[in-house]
């Protein structure tokens, strides 16, 4: 591809007020309005004692700018300027500038938080009524529950703690703050998030997971999933309370355990011939040295965990042993052994199978990464927190739009979802006063971007 010569010393002019570069807000907005955002965040978000008299003017307007310039890729609160170029303010009502939105942000106290959590959870509801977004819940849902740590460098940013995480396999301890993440997800329906919890980097990976999983449950069954729950984490969130939180709600857990010698002595247990070879359709990444193997052993037991204390369980042990390559010389086999408690009915192989598949859960972390959640954008700790929640919505918001669109945009990235559907250009014209969108001719989604419009432009059909 080579530059016309004709274009080269072309004058470049920002001039045009007929013209906009992210046409695609227009169907995922007007699916945000359909799902009931306004009347959500109007219900639930209270700010009636703002430090500046304007700034809890409007919640509901102010929210869904925030998450329109999400959707549009802002990943900082100058980038939400993105939605106030061209026509846009002839397409939208309610545009505000970033000082308006950031000052709004900052506004937010922890309770303010959590209202605006509820709303998300509420819209999540009502986008699983309107879209295909939980497929296949009436059959099994997985809830996925894992934290993460984003790194931050100002050491004025509230929250701001050294926390633990892995760099290219290597345990470091960061600067940052930790989201936790609950997702929601079935066999054929990509993860969404059921909620979302910002807290100072030094917490505990557990911390709150107990109560966020509760909610998480809770907002799952009211989005329709009638089918089975699973519940599945990792060895942070093996507590009492979080087991105890999946079986009053009456799901399957597997979680992995702590390795202590009550588990060693569990392990030892299993007799040498009880053992199954399983061999995994994708290669797995060992947890302990980050090489990845593609088979492995597994058994199971019996054990009793939290004994002694108001959450104590009786469950199935599925222990996993693949061969220590540091002892590959060995002349016998060295084992590692990594284990989990589940009171699931599946065979030890596919329990191990699909409780391995809890990863899917890296995919979410990875959107809101590359999106979002980029950065944590403000020095304010609560409004971080209504950010994080935003990013979640918006999560959520492009999730549906894409389910709407086709199957293979139904579990896209969202970053492909801005590529193919958001930020595609258009001119705005009213020939006898119908507002028509022009688009560029050739567009490679544009059956794509025609389906999704088609669906946000028509009435939303009974659940």
């Amino acid at each position: 591809m080579r530059l016309s010569h004709r274009w080269s010393r072309a004058a470049a002019r920002f001039d045009d007020e007929n013209l906009v570069s992210c046409s695609g807000l227009v169907p995922v907005m007007a699916l945000a309005e359909q799902a009931g955002l306004s009347d959500l965040v109007s219900d639930a978000v209270k700010i009636t004692d703002p430090p500046i008299a304007s700034t809890g003017v409007n919640p509901a307007g102010k929210i869904a700018s925030v998450i329109a310039g999400m959707a549009a890729g802002a990943d900082s609160i100058d980038d939400l300027d993105v939605i106030r170029h061209g026509g846009m303010k002839r397409l939208f009502d309610g545009v505000y500038a970033p000082s308006t939105l950031g000052s709004f942000l900052r506004a937010f106290t922890h309770g303010h938080a959590l209202q605006l959590a509820s709303a998300a959870r509420r819209l999540l509801v009502s986008l699983a009524e309107r879209t295909p977004i939980l497929d296949g819940a009436d059959a099994l849902t997985f809830v996925d529950i894992d934290s993460l740590l984003r790194r931050v460098y100002g050491k004025k940013k509230q929250g701001a703690r050294f926390g633990h995480t892995k760099v290219g396999g290597y345990p470091v301890r960061l600067r940052g703050l930790s989201p936790l993440v609950a997702t929601l997800s079935t066999p054929i329906a990509a993860p969404v998030i059921a909620g979302m919890r910002l807290r100072s980097g030094s917490a505990g990976s557990g911390r709150g997971a107990a109560s966020l999983l509760t909610q998480a449950l809770t907002t799952a069954k009211a989005a329709g999933a009638t089918g089975r729950l699973w519940v599945r984490a990792d060895s942070a969130y093996y507590a009492g309370a979080v087991v105890t939180a999946a079986c009053t709600a009456g799901a399957w857990f597997s979680i992995t355990v702590v390795n202590n010698a009550a588990i060693r002595a569990a392990i030892a247990t299993i007799d040498a011939d009880a053992w199954t070879p399983v061999e995994y359709p994708d290669a797995v990444q060992d947890p302990d040295t980050g090489e990845w193997i593609s088979d492995a052993e597994v058994a199971e037991t019996t054990y009793t965990a939290f004994a002694g204390t108001q959450h104590e369980i009786t469950a199935r042990l599925i222990v996993r042993r693949v061969k220590d390559k540091n002892h590959a010389d060995a002349l016998f086999p060295v084992w590692r052994h990594h284990a989990f408690l589940t009171n699931t009915t599946l065979s030890t192989v596919d329990a191990d199978v699909t409780h391995r598949q809890h990863a899917i859960i890296e995919t979410t972390f990875a959107d809101l990464i590359d999106g979002p959640l980029a950065h944590l954008p403000s020095g304010c700790f609560n409004a971080n927190a209504a950010w994080a929640i935003c990013a979640a919505i918006t999560h959520n918001l492009l999730r549906a739009a894409g389910c709407l669109t086709s199957r293979f945009h139904a579990k896209a990235r969202g970053s492909t979802l801005r590529r193919h559907l958001i930020t595609v250009p258009a001119r705005l014209a009213r020939p006898q006063g119908k507002p028509v969108l022009h688009l560029p001719a050739h567009w490679p989604w544009a059956q794509h971007f025609t389906t999704l419009h088609a669906a946000a432009s028509s009435p939303p059909t009974a659940a």
